[in-house]
């Protein structure tokens, strides 16, 4: 697998990895986050004009995606519990698969912590699929971060 820069022409494709990834989280218990549609198709061409989306290449095929920034998020500046350190940081958001390929959102996040060696990231409280990855691969539960919207999510961290 590899990753590179989404394309503009990839965009129909990622909106598929997303749809994907909503109904497993519904086979899955979590039957909220991203039930309104969201991440919305603006959102991805936002993403892709700021240079911070990417996707996950396997034999041609785009099978997930991910937005990766390095900087402060605004949502992550107020959290219900502690970071590990107040020191400069990258963050993944909207991380998904297709589901096509075991092992996708593993070599996503492994790519993130190789781009830098200090991420963040949150998920739904029902996300335990993602919850259990993140826990598997060495992040720490920091605490609970509020969307723009006030919408909670359980926010890790890891520093290597």
């Amino acid at each position: 697998m590899e990753i590179r820069k989404t394309k503009p022409e990839d965009i129909d494709r990622v909106m598929e990895i997303y749809a994907a990834a909503r109904q497993f989280m519904r086979e899955h218990d979590n039957l909220t986050q991203w039930a309104d549609g969201r991440p919305f198709r603006h959102d991805i061409e936002a993403d892709v004009n700021e240079g911070c989306s990417y996707v996950c290449i396997h034999e041609e095929k785009v099978v997930g995606v991910l937005r990766f920034t390095v900087g402060d998020d605004p949502t992550y500046k107020k959290i219900d519990g502690e970071w590990l350190r107040d020191e400069p940081h990258a963050v993944v958001h909207r991380i998904a698969s297709s589901g096509e390929v075991k092992g996708t959102g593993e070599f996503m996040l492994r790519w993130a912590l190789e781009q830098y060696h200090h991420l963040r990231i949150d998920t739904h409280e029902d996300n335990y699929v993602m919850k259990n990855l993140l826990v598997k691969l060495g992040f720490t539960y920091c605490g609970v971060i509020y969307l723009s919207d006030g919408a909670p999510r359980v926010a890790y961290e890891k520093c290597e």
